[in-house]
Order: structure tokens, then sequence, then C-alpha cells
């Protein structure tokens, strides 16, 4: 992971996003002390499909029992 100077990055920024694109991390710094990182974009995960898991997963009648006295008292 290399460091550059803000003034460095600004005149050489897309030879730095361009090696970002190609998976390197780069930290800028003002002077010595670091600020920022540039990483490569990751797009997130989707999102969850509502009932994905029908019919795999299941509650069942038990679930509305009260619980026992005694484990009760242990979530108390």
């Amino acid at each position: 992971m290399e460091t550059v100077t803000i003034h460095v990055a600004k005149t050489t920024l897309s030879q730095l996003l361009a090696r970002v694109e190609a998976g390197e991390e780069i930290v800028l710094a003002r002077g010595k002390e670091p600020i920022a990182k540039l990483v490569p974009y990751r797009p997130g995960k989707k999102g969850r499909t509502f009932g994905a898991y029908k019919g795999v997963v299941g509650v069942g009648p038990e679930f509305f029992e009260p619980l026992p006295e005694e484990e009760l008292a242990a979530w108390e």
C-alpha cells in the first residue's frame, strides 16, 4: 500500500485511479499524516428477497407456548 501526498494525488489522479481499478489500495496523506484511502469499489450484496425461505424454515406451535419458569428466570 503506497502513501502519496495530496499534491501528488492532484497531479496524478488519473494514474492513481487506474492503479486502484487494478486492485491496489493507496493512502492519501497531508504531509506525513494519512487522511484517506483510495480502494476499489465493490458493489454490495443483493438485498434480501421476501419469502426466500418459505417452506424451508418454519415455526412450530411450541414456539408460542409459555417458557418454563427456570428459563424465564435466566433472562431476568
